[in-house]
């Protein structure tokens, strides 16, 4: 219901600017959200959805950016590379948008991303972390696509750090979904950085985002008894492999990503593990805690990692408008995003060469049936 408010507050004030200053007059800046608002992760598009609206909210509510209010346009992308490409499309060709904050899975992002720089708009995706997101195939930077997330190879490599140094793991076992960017990514990091540093991958075996049923490969994982079971897909997935996992009497530590970041992620079965996130609302700062009491306020729950992710790229991008003095010159806008340094919930931001913001990662755990803080890795 608040979606639709906001939206349609947008639209109002869209009108009467229009009324008040002629068809040229431009009294409002669009920017769409991008995100899975249906689908097996639309938990991720909701937290996304819903934090980057309460951040433009609050900008709104004070005097918009550079006097301008921010009007919102929302597609259900799906997570998936053509319903994504689709919704960009859609906003940059019907409804005139420059910016754009989305999509959240790496599936999704990394079509968005090819199309925006030939048509003049910008892309800031909350949590699309494969690194390809922002490059070009001769891996030179996209002039105008931006992540507020750390990538895999640090995310992976994270994962393999904590495994060998924090929990003792020697042996371990992963099981990854080729066909999915993100967790290819992750994986193949993962199995790299676990190597180098002495430990050794006992099983590697893949699925598809359709199986169900993973006993056969789970077999495999309970005969090699690893210490560590490295699951880096999304919770919908990670629900059912630790489950059936569970069921065999694999007694391996699970290990994940980001994508175990949700609500929906059925604690019972991953009891014990540990993934990798980009955020904790543990975190003493001010600005987490403010954050944090908002969107408790707002949406009476707490914030997930995909919501500190989409309030902090929405600030990033509003923050670039604001330094580059335009809401309507993309080059000005990337640039000051390029140069600038941003204060935001998941840590002190600035980008690298290509377009990667440069901040820790941390680690948490699931104890008791609750998520817990456990460290912080600087890059």
């Amino acid at each position: 219901m608040r979606t639709r408010i906001l939206i349609s507050l947008a639209l109002l004030v869209s009108v009467l600017a229009l009324a008040g200053c002629g068809a040229g007059g431009g009294d409002t800046v669009k920017i769409a959200i991008l995100a899975p608002l249906s689908g097996d992760v639309k938990t991720f598009g909701e937290s996304t959805r819903d934090a980057a609206l309460l951040a433009i909210d609050e900008w709104n509510a004070d005097g918009g950016v550079l006097g301008k209010q921010i009007e919102v346009i929302i597609e259900d992308s799906q997570c998936q590379p053509e319903p994504a490409v689709s919704a960009a499309n859609k906003v940059i060709d019907q409804d005139g948008v420059k910016f754009i904050i989305g999509e959240v899975c790496s599936a999704a992002s990394i079509p968005i991303s090819e199309i925006v720089g030939p048509k003049g708009v910008l892309q800031i995706t909350p949590t699309s972390t494969n690194p390809t997101v922002t490059l070009n195939e001769d891996g030179s930077t996209k002039a105008t696509v931006f992540r507020a997330c750390f990538i895999d190879p640090f995310q992976g490599a994270v994962a393999a750090k904590f495994a060998i140094g924090n929990l003792g793991a020697k042996t371990a076992a992963v099981l990854l979904d080729q066909g999915n960017d993100y967790v290819r990514g992750l994986a193949e990091v993962f199995i790299s950085e676990f190597e180098a540093a002495g430990g050794k991958v006992l099983v590697t075996e893949s699925y598809t985002g359709e199986d169900t049923d993973f006993s056969a490969i789970l077999t495999k994982v309970k005969d090699a008894n690893p210490d560590v079971l490295y699951l880096p897909d999304y919770y919908s997935t990670v629900n059912l492999i630790a489950g059936q996992a569970q069921e065999k009497g694999i007694t391996a530590t699970l290990l994940g990503g980001d994508g175990w970041d949700s609500a929906d992620l059925d604690r019972s079965v991953v009891e014990g593990g540990y993934f990798t996130n980009h955020f904790s609302a543990g975190d003493t700062r001010p600005i987490v805690q403010d954050f944090v009491s908002k969107y408790e306020a707002e949406y009476g729950a707490a914030p997930d990692a995909l919501a500190a992710l989409a309030y902090d790229a929405a600030n990033i991008l509003l923050q670039s408008m604001k330094a580059a003095d335009s809401t309507t010159d993309v080059e000005k806008v990337a640039a000051a995003m390029e140069t600038g340094t941003f204060p935001v919930v998941s840590g002190d931001v600035s980008y690298d060469q290509f377009h990667n913001p440069v901040k820790a990662a941390v680690i948490l755990g699931v104890q008791g049936g609750e998520i817990v803080y456990v460290d912080t890795v600087a890059p």
